[in-house]
């Protein structure tokens, strides 16, 4: 199996393919999507050049859909203020634990507005967020960021776009949000393979939070306290 080695970083799978980048955010537990603070911390520094956005293949940026789709795999935007993640059930309910004991995460009324349909109907897209708010996009894409980074919401499911005449696939997709613990918890009609999870935490948050560093210190290495609260805050 290939492996892409960077400084600091423990040996982990490259990502060639949908499986191995399972398999990665299953063995480091919590990574980001992109680049970030953390060198070499990312799916996509795991990944080799010629396996993103080439003619036939669009990589982790459509591969992300089968992770989501796999059962036990959190996805949304909830590290470093806000941008794209994937999480192990196990290591994303720590990080649930932590940020809605902080009161910097408590959902506004508009937040709460949003939640409130979700609730009621199970799921929400930015178009409906758009609708339900009168806002615009970037302002929808926001809110819903936000309730990412609260851990209210994440990714229930993204389905490809095709377009043109030859319904082609370049790319586009559209994603629907839902809460985690009707995603991993409270499914009434379960995929095969999956198997409900617990979201209770029975560590207290400081736990979850030294929890958390330490799952970031077991991929990465001897990474500074401020760079771990720059990426989990």
């Amino acid at each position: 199996m290939s492996v892409i080695l960077r400084q600091g970083l423990r040996l982990a799978p490259a990502v060639r393919d949908w499986e191995s980048m399972v398999r990665l955010i299953r063995e480091f537990g919590l990574v980001p999507f992109f680049s970030n603070p953390i060198p070499g911390y990312s799916v996509e520094e795991h990944t080799p050049a010629e396996c993103w956005f080439t003619e036939d293949n669009l990589g982790p940026w459509d591969w992300k859909i089968d992770c989501v789709q796999s059962g036990d795999i959190a996805y949304g935007k909830f590290l470093c203020g806000g941008k794209a993640a994937f999480a192990t059930v196990d290591v994303y309910r720590e990080l649930m634990n932590w940020r809605r004991a902080n009161p910097r995460y408590r959902p506004t009324a508009d937040q709460q507005k949003v939640l409130d349909y979700t609730l009621e109907h199970g799921s929400i897209s930015a178009a409906e967020v758009r609708k339900l708010m009168g806002i615009k996009k970037s302002a929808a894409d926001a809110l819903l960021a936000r309730l990412q980074m609260q851990t209210r919401l994440v990714t229930g499911d993204i389905s490809r776009v095709y377009r043109g005449a030859e319904l082609t696939y370049n790319g586009w997709q559209r994603s629907s949000f839902c809460t985690p613990e009707a995603l991993f918890e409270e499914l009434d009609f379960p995929f095969p393979g999956f198997k409900p999870r617990s979201l209770a935490s029975t560590l207290r948050p400081e736990e979850s939070l030294a929890f958390l560093k330490e799952t970031v210190r077991k991929a990465c290495g001897d990474v500074p306290d401020r760079l771990l609260m720059k990426l989990l805050g």
